[in-house]
């Protein structure tokens, strides 16, 4: 019996490592390789629009010549408490790296996403477009107060 079970075994290993046979078959024929697909999407990216303020509460924002020091130390420490969670300062994570923020948007669009982002995410075009470039992670609504929002853009202009 050992023997009948022994050789029906090697039987089946030999059978299973067996060489595969093709069979040429006129007609529709479907390849399971993976191959490399020749199309590259164009990666459009977020422009960069110094004109758009968004949507949301702030309308207009112009920010002194000067840092606030007591204002950004506040916004530091609020950024340090919510926003680390998502965002990296130099570099990119769940959202965008902050750093360098108001060299590509408005003070007032950066304001606007801080306090209002799910109508952002809706309504504005930079927002839709930075949604599709970090695969949907949508960005949470914080429920900040416009001073607690205006001490985080204060931070974040001595990025």
């Amino acid at each position: 019996m050992k023997k009948i079970v022994m050789f029906l075994a090697i039987g089946a290993l030999i059978a299973s490592c067996g060489g595969k046979k093709e069979e040429k078959k006129d007609g529709f024929e479907v390849s399971r390789t993976k191959t490399e697909d020749t199309k590259k999407e164009a990666k459009e990216g977020v422009p960069v629009d110094l004109d758009n303020k968004g949507v949301g509460p702030i309308k207009n924002l112009e920010f002194p010549d000067e840092i606030n020091e007591e204002m950004a130390a506040r916004g530091k420490a609020k950024y340090d408490a919510i926003c680390v969670a998502c965002h990296m300062i130099d570099q990119r994570m769940i959202g965008p790296a902050l750093k360098g923020v108001y060299d590509r948007r408005s003070p007032e669009w950066v304001m606007n996403m801080i306090l209002n982002p799910d109508g952002m995410l809706k309504e504005d075009p930079i927002a839709k477009a930075l949604l599709k470039e970090y695969n949907n992670a949508i960005m949470l609504n914080q429920n900040l107060t416009e001073d607690e929002a205006r001490d985080v853009a204060e931070y974040l202009r001595t990025l």
